[in-house]
């Protein structure tokens, strides 16, 4: 059995043939945890955990990509460019709050901070994650953080938080990014670092996963996109974590069930699942 922490079924890619991809998933025996970034994308999140039931969770809140209406395109690598349309929202505290209290939603992501684009104002991004931090915490749910070329800041918002008397919050990094000394930072905060299809056809983390404790290593794809080999260039779906399991495997030198019981326990621990 395989857990993908990470997938958005929820997203208009999957629009036309979203339930099959599921069932192809969960008949492989991979469960999935679809993640919403904006109102429309969790709600649809919860409905796809709803009808299922066992096997399909959901994560309900707000991308910061989501707080500045843009349309994107960007190059995820030479095989594959990205382009989606993104409306401005405000964070509103009480909708997401009820919809987390849901049946079936198991975390609030993904947020988090994203200089990479030229999307919202770090200042404005920074306040909204404090505002979700506060309401995992209220709800005592894990958070899955997104990070694009700003650990440095994520970390000083996470070290602060418990500093300033706060709970250790408990979640996971989304497809890790950072450096190894990021890492450890993340892990010595009791974070769990999630790897998908990127460390497949790049070798800038085979560090920490060679290195990270096998109890804090999770899967995800975050498809539809990053897609692992041998599919680069076409379509994710969470049906795919076996080729990060096994990538994941060859870099640790263990045997590929080592690492599927690890991680199916270690998001069973964090999610609650």
């Amino acid at each position: 059995m395989l857990i993908d922490t990470h997938a958005h079924i929820n997203f208009s890619a999957y629009k036309d043939d979203g339930d099959e991809v599921v069932r192809r998933a969960l008949k492989e025996n991979t469960w999935l945890i679809n993640v919403g970034s904006e109102r429309k994308t969790s709600q649809r999140a919860v409905e796809y955990a709803q009808k299922y039931g066992r096997g399909v969770f959901a994560a309900v809140g707000l991308h910061p990509g989501s707080l500045r209406a843009q349309e994107i395109e960007t190059k995820v690598d030479d095989q594959e460019t990205v382009n989606f349309k993104m409306e401005a929202e405000e964070f509103d505290y009480e909708h997401y709050k009820n919809l987390a209290q849901q049946d079936m939603v198991v975390a609030i992501g993904e947020i988090g901070l994203d200089y990479y684009r030229n999307i919202a104002k770090p200042e404005l991004q920074k306040e909204v994650l404090l505002e979700q931090l506060g309401l995992a915490e209220c709800l005592q749910k894990p958070v899955m953080l997104h990070c694009r070329e700003a650990h440095d800041d994520l970390l000083k918002i996470l070290k602060t938080w418990t500093m300033v008397g706060n709970k250790p919050l408990r979640g996971v990094i989304h497809s890790f990014s950072g450096r190894w000394n990021q890492a450890e930072q993340y892990l010595n905060m009791g974070f769990y670092l999630g790897f998908n299809g990127i460390i497949t056809f790049a070798r800038d983390y085979d560090r920490a996963v060679k290195e990270m404790p096998l109890e804090r290593l999770l899967l995800e794809t975050d498809c539809p996109y990053l897609t692992p080999e041998p599919f680069r260039g076409k379509r994710n779906e969470p049906s795919y974590v076996k080729y990060v399991a096994q990538k994941v495997a060859e870099l640790r030198g263990i045997s590929l069930e080592e690492v599927a019981e690890a991680t199916t326990a270690n998001a069973k621990k964090l999610f609650g699942i």
